[in-house]
């Protein structure tokens, strides 16, 4: 019963909206205990990158989630999802979880489970999609198969008619049965900024990173042995350092790239928050007020949730 899984506040948003540095200050509020839900600081030694919490944030509130695995070893939201339940199931009483990260899949994953796709016939299933290539009012035939399509694009509308036909079941149906797999009630606390300061905020942090040595940091694992295109490195800001240290990106263009790279990244997960997080509660801030104001703010919400 879903009424029997925690509920639990999820911090969400955009790189360089505050997350960290609110939950920091929640934490002065209230006895937590953080899960990152961030695909990249997993990674051991990759620091300055990822703006992974410092030693002394980390000191002051205790992090799960962080410094996993090293540079090269692939993590899905999968594993994150099963390790993260048992982090929940493992964390007392007297400290209160908040998961805080910007991977929509992995905060997708240990929410509302992993969904994974029945077996669906090859043969048949290219022989569908060949007929629904053709097929006008596809989304009329989606809506018919399946009450719970909210509508999109030719593709989504493509699928839903493929696995409804397929296996004799809706989408939305395998979609549930995935959501009852969920480790947790998610309570959503969505920061935003509008698009020129957080921009600001990125360029920023850029400079920051830079000034604190991610070149040096890169060069370090290349010299330890890391691949330049191993997962992890091929991250934001690290695959751009990656080319200047090849030669292809020269010095003074180097933060500029990241800036931009960045920049791309946040409109997507911005995108990603606004539209993927169901009909779970979600309660939206903006994030221009101080890491402390938006904390109290989130306690003061939580504590009135009922």
């Amino acid at each position: 019963m879903a009424e029997d899984k925690p509920l639990v506040p999820v911090i969400v948003g955009p790189t360089a909206v505050g997350k960290t540095a609110v939950a920091v200050e929640l934490a002065a509020l209230l006895p937590i205990t953080v899960i990152s839900a961030d695909s990249r600081q997993i990674y051991r030694g990759l620091d300055i990158g990822t703006a992974k919490p410092t030693r002394e944030e980390q000191g002051a509130v205790p992090h799960l989630g962080i410094d996993l695995v090293r540079p090269g070893e692939r993590y899905s939201a999968g594993r994150f999802a099963a390790e993260a339940a048992g982090w929940l199931s493992d964390i007392g009483a007297d400290r209160q979880p908040v998961v805080v990260g910007g991977t929509g899949f992995y905060v997708r994953a240990l929410a509302d489970g992993l969904f994974r796709e029945p077996p669906l016939p090859a043969g048949r299933r290219a022989q569908l999609r060949q007929w629904t290539g053709r097929l006008d009012g596809l989304g009329r035939w989606a809506a018919r198969l399946d009450p719970g399509f909210s509508g999109g694009g030719r593709q989504r509308a493509s699928r839903v008619v493929e696995v409804a036909l397929l296996t004799g079941r809706p989408l939305s149906w395998w979609q549930v049965k995935a959501k009852e797999e969920g480790a947790m009630r998610p309570w959503y606390v969505r920061l935003t900024v509008p698009r020129q300061v957080l921009h600001q905020r990125i360029e920023e942090r850029v400079t920051r990173m830079l000034a604190m040595g991610l070149v040096a940091e890169v060069q370090a694992l290349l010299a330890g042995g890391v691949p330049p295109d191993a997962p992890g490195l091929d991250a934001v800001g690290y695959r751009e350092v990656v080319r200047h240290l090849r030669g292809d990106l020269a010095a003074d263009e180097l933060a500029r790239a990241i800036t931009v790279s960045t920049r791309r990244y946040a409109k997507r997960q911005e995108t990603w928050f606004r539209h993927q997080l169901g009909g779970d509660p979600v309660v939206t801030l903006d994030a221009v007020d101080s890491a402390g104001a938006l904390a109290r703010q989130v306690f003061e919400l939580w504590e009135r949730k009922d």
